[in-house]
């Protein structure tokens, strides 16, 4: 065992690793399902990421069987990716999509997806994101939508709304819960926009997605929505009857 992983067991919680395994949906049939916690803190985690040495073996830390290891990776990986020259953060993408059946869990995913693959594709071609979106990996799905949070940051939304059109049959209360996450988040950007996408698109959306999507309309408006009655018209756009 490496002294990072030393370092975070010396971090251990008691009792904490049942709490974790509970909430993670680590049971028989949960998406979850083998998935082993020692009981460390999110917080416990990075402090020993920070400690990390630039010789620390992220192919170690994402291989370990711990979700605790493989988080410490991941925290690990989006530093080296902020840091580093051109070429490591080439270097540190290839490793992350070479590596997304480690990746396999939401927030695995969500300290990940955006920090390193979003941020690499806001200037490149983005199709790596159309085949992970319409991957039969729960996780690999995920990351491509969490990925475009990275745009919205910049004001592009387009990539956000395309891959939720593709998500929308996506049978996996997670991704809806992504999608909606993500939609919320374009929403702050372009609330006509996102109007937009729930007038084109509302009826077809799974509840969670819909939901997640409208969290910060006033209740009258996520009411109005809810019940079926769509979005206000904007002027310069028709709107359905």
């Amino acid at each position: 065992m490496t002294a990072i992983q030393n370092a975070l067991r010396e971090r251990i919680r008691p009792g904490y690793a049942a709490t974790l395994a509970g909430f993670f949906k680590t049971g028989p049939g949960e998406y979850g399902a083998g998935d082993r916690f020692l009981g460390v803190r999110i917080a416990d985690i990075r402090e020993v990421a920070r400690m990390a040495h630039r010789r620390t073996s992220v192919a170690g830390l994402l291989g370990s069987s711990w979700h605790e290891d493989r988080l410490l990776g991941l925290l690990v990986l989006v530093r080296r990716f902020e840091t580093g020259d051109e070429e490591a953060r080439a270097e540190v993408v290839r490793f992350y999509l070479a590596n997304t059946g480690r990746i396999n869990n939401w927030d695995l995913v969500d300290i990940s997806a955006h920090q390193i693959l979003g941020s690499w594709l806001a200037t490149r071609p983005r199709g790596v994101l159309t085949r992970l979106a319409r991957s039969r990996n729960l996780w690999e799905r995920r990351i491509a939508v969490v990925a475009t949070y990275a745009f919205i940051r910049t004001g592009e939304l387009a990539d956000t709304f395309r891959l939720c059109r593709v998500l929308l049959r996506d049978r996996e209360d997670l991704m809806h819960k992504a999608c909606g996450w993500m939609l919320r988040e374009a929403g702050k950007r372009d609330l006509g926009a996102l109007e937009e996408f729930l007038d084109a698109h509302g009826p077809a959306m799974p509840r969670t997605m819909l939901r997640y999507a409208i969290e910060r309309f006033p209740a009258a408006r996520r009411s109005e929505i809810l019940h079926g009655q769509g979005v206000r018209c904007h002027p310069n756009r028709s709107c359905r009857k």
